[in-house]
């Protein structure tokens, strides 16, 4: 065969080719050869590679370079192309001594795996299996499973892989699993996962756990029931139904799905009975219950599907049935006759579309009764769900007295949740309304001698045993009961008890207070005044009264005049009770003593009082004291009285002081007149008030001071408590202040008024100034700049300062202007300054305005004229400072007007 001209060595070869003479066997020449012609067509690096293998027949990088190169020019051909036959050849003549590579086999592997080779790529996996050590199977085993996984791979050839590969590698089950339910093989699935669940030590590396492996054994099971054989499918399931307590209706379910696959349907039914009576869980009950009644409907609906088939049916076997009845003494040994007439007797009948539709009905009644046995064995001890049971049983009393019977079988006292004793007077209830007294007798009778956690429960059932009782008029019944209850054990029956340990409830009953109340309420209304009396003292004895108790006894024996004993009882309840609980023993024990005696037993009345008043602590003292001072205004001394409040002024606390003081001067002033009232203004000003009753105080003070012309004394009153109001958040205070001004002031009052707004206004407001204010204030802060720095002490931001500024430094055009207003004077009028009136301050009095005439007007303030003798000296200093304004204004006649701190900035300014 002749050699192509193109694969010959060209003339660029011959130098590759002559130092391949001389060393043939060096790599990094071959290789070097082939970098060099990398263009070069496929077919002379093909003779290169030959030329190279046949010197260097164990180089791996020459043998997986040639397999690349021959695997990227089949890429592109299909699978039945020639070139695929030299690829295979090929490996093959490298796998002669690359036998022992991966990645060679790998290669192989795959390409065969594309070529759709089945017996040849499965047997060169084996191949290669047996050349590779075991370490390396992994890296063959996962195309192998891939391969065994393809469509038209048969199921025995893909079934005996995964088995050999579980040898190698058993952890990997679940593959195997897979493979079989994808496959179909149930059988073998279900052995196999019942392997798997019944080793200890498997671990999926799936991430599933057995409790849904058992899920997916029992749906495999239920699902497939007819194609597998040889498993326990019922004890498989009850198994798993014992050891995963989570969704075991699905079990359940399963399992009766099962018997229905193998139509046993009579057995499934059972199965759903079993479940529904057995799970704990109203969830898993749910899961059941809605199986269950889905297949009765299932059935009931398949049943009335065949009923109209079944008709047609029975003409023709009536006259099979007349032929049989005939010839039935010679076809007795006929045994396909014998079995047709078994399907025909009545138990086998299959036209039970009624039973089938009563037995749906009873179980969609029966569903509340079923779902509460679910609540019940959640927890027997569950008192409210036993009620619930029994309303379901309403109108069957049979059913309910069953339910009652079982319910204080079941329940143990000291575990229950609710109060069991009221299953016990249900349950007597019950035979009472059906007219049984005698049985709701013995119900009682079994009741009290049960040990409940509690006295109370005890006593209720006692409490109810009576009542019942007197609802049939049974009143001595009723009260032989009580004495019973209430009857204290005998020393011999506490020593038996303290010597077991276990002390019942029994043996406290007789200090339950709601026996007692009982017992007197009958006694009181049934029995004698004595009676009623060893009862009361009964309960005083053991210490189990109420402040209650205390009013009742005393009250019963005020009603059959016995008033000392009553006050006696009184005596003993405040004795027995502290504060707050004793209040209402002893208001309404003064209020009996004082309406009883009045003004004979005053002294004792008094010392009462004066007990009640100590022991009572500030917060409960208040109606007391009050009492007290109604006692002294009504039998005793008006002084007395007066005393009483002062000392309740005292002993009240801050909160109340107050109300307090209103009521004292309220009460001073209808006995000793108002005059008296101004020692107790004075009193309750001074006493510690807190600030806002201060200030009210004084306001009321000042009203009555005005009330009484004190004109000056009101005003001193209004500037005393100015301090405790800020114009800010009480303007109220401020407007009574400005009216009062108004009617009864003058200028200088009412300057003075202004004066103390703003200096309450700057107390309050620490940071805030009112700069002309200041500046008239300090005179020897003569620059802008100084007023600018104290600012700037005082926090004030320098954008805030600016504005000042700004705002005080008035323009060109308004110099004139400007010059005429009388900075930082506050007055109550106006202020003529050049002829024109200037308004000085807009805090001023809002006149009416007059006509627009440029005539002077004289406007005044409207007031009061007030005797001189009022004033005293303050008249004489208002004289001597209008005449020194008189002087001062001489002296500035030739000056544009009075100079204020601004002005004398601008002019030191100006002049600089």
């Amino acid at each position: 065969m002749s050699i192509p001209k193109e694969l010959y060595p060209s003339q660029d070869d011959l130098l590759y080719e002559e130092e391949l003479l001389r060393n043939p066997f060096s790599l990094k020449l071959w290789w070097r050869y082939l970098v060099a012609r990398a263009d070069a067509p496929f077919r002379k690096r093909a003779v290169i590679y030959e030329r190279a293998l046949k010197a260097l027949p164990g180089s791996y990088k020459l043998w997986h370079a040639y397999l690349r190169e021959r695997l990227e020019l089949v890429r592109n051909l299909p699978i039945n192309h020639s070139q695929y036959q030299t690829l295979n050849n090929t490996f093959e003549r490298a796998l002669v001594t690359m036998h022992k590579m991966p990645r060679i086999w790998i290669m192989y592997l795959v390409s065969l795996t594309e070529q759709k080779l089945v017996t040849r790529t499965r047997r060169t996996f084996d191949r290669a299996l047996c050349a590779l050590p075991v370490t390396q199977h992994d890296r063959i085993w996962e195309p192998y499973l891939v391969f065994v996984s393809q469509r038209g791979i048969p199921i025995e050839t893909s079934l005996r892989v995964y088995r050999r590969y579980l040898k190698y590698d058993p952890s990997h089950i679940e593959d195997l699993l897979e493979f079989l339910l994808n496959s179909e093989l149930w059988q073998e699935a279900a052995e196999r996962l019942a392997g798997v669940l019944n080793d200890d030590r498997f671990y999926s590396i799936k991430g599933k756990t057995k409790h849904r492996l058992w899920l997916e054994l029992c749906d495999l099971l239920t699902q497939h029931a007819t194609e597998i054989s040889g498993l326990n499918v019922d004890a498989i399931i009850r198994g798993g139904i014992k050891k995963f307590t989570d969704e075991v209706g699905r079990l359940w379910t399963s399992l009766a799905d099962y018997y229905i696959r193998r139509k046993l349907v009579e057995k499934a039914r059972d199965i759903f009975e079993e479940g529904m009576t057995t799970v704990v869980t109203v969830r898993d009950f749910s899961v059941i219950f809605d199986a269950y009644s889905q297949f009765e409907e299932s059935m009931l609906a398949l049943k009335m599907e065949m009923s109209d088939s079944e008709v047609e049916d029975e003409g023709s076997n009536g006259e099979v049935g007349a032929e049989e009845d005939v010839d039935e003494e010679d076809d007795r040994l006929n045994v396909a006759k014998l079995e047709k007439k078994l399907r025909e007797f009545w138990l086998n009948d299959d036209k039970d579309v009624d039973l089938r539709l009563a037995r749906l009905e009873h179980l969609m009644d029966r569903r509340p009764e079923l779902a509460n046995s679910v609540l019940l064995r959640q927890n027997p001890h569950n008192v409210e769900q036993w009620h619930r049971r029994v309303k379901l049983f309403e109108g069957n009393p049979t059913k309910q007295i069953l339910t009652y019977t079982e319910a204080v079988r079941t329940i143990d006292p000291m575990k229950a949740v609710g109060k069991p004793h009221t299953l016990w007077v249900a349950f007597a209830k019950l035979y009472e309304n059906h007219k049984d007294i005698a049985n709701a007798r013995v119900i009682f009778d079994k009741a009290v001698q049960v040990n409940y956690k509690t006295v109370d429960h005890l006593a209720s059932v006692w409490c109810e045993w009576a009542e019942m009782e007197l609802r049939h008029r049974n009143f001595k019944g009723a009260l032989e009961l009580m004495r019973r209850a209430t009857a204290e054990p005998t020393v011999e029956v506490k020593r038996r008890v303290t010597a077991d340990g276990n002390e019942p409830v029994q043996i406290k009953l007789h200090k339950s207070l709601r026996l007692w109340l009982l017992y007197v309420d009958l006694e009181e209304s049934l029995g004698s005044l004595e009676s009623t009396r060893a009862v009361y003292e009964r309960i005083l004895d053991l210490r189990i009264a109420t402040p209650q108790i205390i009013i009742n006894y005393a009250v019963l024996l005020e009603d059959h005049k016995y008033f000392e004993d009553a006050f006696k009882v009184y005596e003993r309840g405040v004795k027995i009770f502290k504060y707050p609980h004793v209040k209402d023993i002893w208001v309404t024990y003064l209020s009996k003593f004082v309406k009883r005696y009045g003004k004979s037993k005053l002294e004792r009345a008094r010392e009462l009082f004066e007990h009640a008043v100590e022991e009572a602590p500030a917060d409960a003292v208040k109606p007391l004291y009050l009492q007290y001072a109604k006692l002294e205004e009504d039998y005793g001394l008006a002084k007395r009285a007066m005393r009483v409040y002062d000392q309740a002024t005292k002993a009240v606390p801050a909160n109340e002081k107050l109300s307090m003081y209103e009521i004292y001067i309220a009460r001073a002033a209808e006995i000793f007149g108002v005059p008296r009232t101004r020692e107790i203004y004075e009193q309750a000003i001074e006493s510690g008030l807190p600030d806002k009753d201060v200030k009210v105080m004084c306001l009321k003070y000042a009203e009555l001071e005005k009330s009484l012309g004190e004109i000056d004394r009101a005003r001193a009153l209004y500037k005393h408590s100015s301090q405790f109001a800020d114009p800010r958040s009480d303007p109220e205070f401020w407007n009574k202040w400005h009216e009062f001004e108004v009617q009864h002031g003058n200028e200088d009052t009412f300057r003075e008024m202004l004066r103390v707004k703003r200096s309450v206004s700057a107390s309050y407001s620490q940071t805030h100034f009112i700069l002309p204010e200041y500046l008239m204030q300090k005179d020897q802060m003569q620059t802008l700049e100084e007023a600018k720095d104290v600012l700037k002490k005082a926090g004030v931001a320098d954008d805030e300062m600016a504005a000042l500024e700004r705002q005080l430094v008035p323009p060109e055009n308004d110099t004139k202007k400007e010059q005429s207003r009388v900075v930082g004077f506050v007055s109550a009028g106006v202020v003529e300054s050049n002829g024109q009136k200037v308004t000085a301050n807009n805090e001023d009095i809002d006149l009416p305005e007059g006509s627009d005439s440029e005539e002077d007007e004289k406007i005044e303030i409207a007031q009061k004229d007030v005797p001189d003798a009022v004033f005293g000296v303050l008249i004489r200093k208002r004289d001597e400072g209008d005449e020194a304004e008189d002087d001062s204004a001489a002296k500035n006649k030739d000056s544009d007007g009075p100079l204020g701190a601004l002005e004398r900035i601008k002019r030191r300014k100006q002049g600089s």
